[in-house]
């Protein structure tokens, strides 16, 4: 059974597909991957932050991105929050979005 990508919202599939458009592609690709063959890509095309949260790693001539993602049973894999990353640290605010989302999801179950 093929893993399937869903999205916390309209907004954040909006963000994610108003990514510049190298990274827009690297992570269409890796998001075809991750159908495929599921979730845990790992470095460096994926990273887990901790508590069932992971961050996709898709880069392009634009810079570096980051998606934001946890998996749900039935193989499901839920976006979260996307970001173009201009420091070499990932921003508490971005990471607090993220979390805070995930906290959602999990409640939801």
């Amino acid at each position: 059974m093929n893993w399937r990508i869903i999205y916390f919202s309209e907004r954040v599939r909006s963000d994610v597909l108003a990514l510049p458009p190298g990274i827009r592609a690297d992570y269409l690709r890796l998001a075809e991957l991750m159908e495929e063959h599921g979730a845990d890509l790992r470095m460096p095309h994926s990273k887990a932050m901790g508590s069932g949260l992971f961050e996709l790693r898709p880069k392009g001539p634009e810079g570096i991105g980051r998606v934001f993602y946890c998996t749900q049973v039935g193989q499901m894999i839920v976006v979260l929050h996307s970001f173009v990353k201009k420091t070499q640290r990932t921003p508490n605010n971005e990471l607090d979005i993220a979390t805070r989302r995930l906290k959602e999801v999990k409640n939801a179950k």
